[in-house]
């Protein structure tokens, strides 16, 4: 996968804002960029964490009760600490600021839990076609995918619920990576569609469900030409 900025972002859901936005941007120390309305009723709150996004998409009407995600915790690379600092926000999505080189990680690794390392081993480096740095570890430029056993990862992991819901990789042409992703037997769970003059995306699917979300954002490669 040929990525147009190297580097993971990451998104999680909440109803409730305000104490998630003064943990991330307090404790965490991560900035505010910018507030980017979805939809009615939902606005995405970009925090730039070392060049990624974290993205705090904030829904007015309830979210529905599902199971966690895959997606266990995002490790931060933080200057001047000598060993991990381990947090969670007010709604238990686990942080972890580590020193630089920490498992591997110089600007963020996400940690993903899942049922088959074997399995998703061959979705990431085939599929997404990301290199494997070392055995379950997979580099999306400056950022990690840290993949670990995890018996109570889930089946059919869902996009609508609370916490960790997503990660992003940006990419030149959605189409054509979107057709890769699926032709490696990865599964389809949004078509790619464009979305105003911001961005072209699609979404996947990887072995246990997790979404993938492709964007071609017009920001960063000047074109939503398909």
């Amino acid at each position: 996968m040929e990525l147009a900025k190297p580097r993971i972002d990451i998104g999680l859901a909440t109803n409730d804002l305000q104490p998630m936005l003064a943990f991330w941007q307090g404790e965490v120390g991560v900035p505010l960029d910018h507030v980017l309305p979805i939809r009615r009723g939902q606005d995405q709150h970009r925090h730039d964490v070392l060049g990624s996004v974290l993205k705090i998409n904030h829904h007015e009407a309830p979210l529905p009760a599902t199971p966690p995600s895959g997606y266990r915790e995002l490790l931060i690379a933080r200057q001047g600490l000598a060993a991990p600092k381990a947090m969670a926000d007010p709604e238990g999505n686990r942080v972890t600021l580590v020193p630089p080189g920490f498992e591997g990680v110089t600007q963020i690794g996400v940690r993903l839990g899942v049922r088959d390392v074997e399995v998703h081993r061959r979705f990431y480096g085939q599929a997404l076609g990301l290199p494997e740095e070392r055995p379950g570890v997979f580099r999306a430029g400056e950022s990690l995918v840290l993949l670990e056993a995890d018996p109570d990862a889930p089946a059919d992991a869902q996009m609508q619920g609370p916490g960790w819901r997503y990660i992003t990789l940006q990419v030149f042409k959605v189409d054509a990576e979107h057709a890769k992703v699926l032709a490696a037997g990865g599964r389809e769970a949004l078509a790619p569609v464009t979305l105003g003059t911001t961005a072209r995306i699609s979404m996947v699917r990887d072995p246990d469900g997790n979404w993938i979300e492709l964007s071609q954002r017009a920001s960063i490669t000047g074109s939503l030409e398909a």
